[in-house]
């Protein structure tokens, strides 16, 4: 079973983000560029954003980690990201240089890694490639 490390590193990039959300959403949400308590209405919304990328990052972690495609949840990676995007750029001008540069550019990075994720080939599966070789093995020992 052959580990997608591409999937496994973003998804664990994920899940750290969202656990940071999750574990103290003002520090992460400074990270971002927001300097003061935004109120309890938006700790809300970033604690469920927390959930939302901690699951995501897992799930994707969990499938690179067991050979399976990862396709779909690079795909719900770049959703999630685009809906991030969409919600802020209702907001694009009210927000600060930085805070527009680091949540909306980031979004957009993201949105871009979840489409190179979702549209990579799938590489075979280990075990298939083995019992192939193995097949062709036999047959080229039973020509002879």
């Amino acid at each position: 079973m052959a580990i997608d490390r591409a999937a496994l590193a973003v998804g664990a990039l994920r899940l750290a983000s969202g656990v940071s959300f999750l574990a103290d959403p003002l520090r992460a949400n400074r990270l971002w560029g927001e300097s003061e308590d935004p109120g309890p209405s938006a700790r809300l919304l970033l604690r469920s954003m927390g959930y939302r990328d901690a699951l995501i990052g897992g799930l994707l972690m969990g499938s690179a980690l067991r050979g399976r495609d990862t396709r779909g949840w690079f795909l719900a990676s770049g959703g999630a990201d685009t809906a991030d995007l969409l919600g802020g750029w209702s907001v694009h001008g009210d927000l600060k240089r930085g805070q527009q540069v680091r949540g909306l550019g980031g979004a957009v990075v993201g949105i871009g890694v979840g489409l190179w994720g979702a549209t990579r080939r799938r590489a075979a599966p280990a075990q298939n490639q083995v019992l192939a070789s193995s097949s062709s093995e036999r047959s080229r020992t039973a020509g002879s």
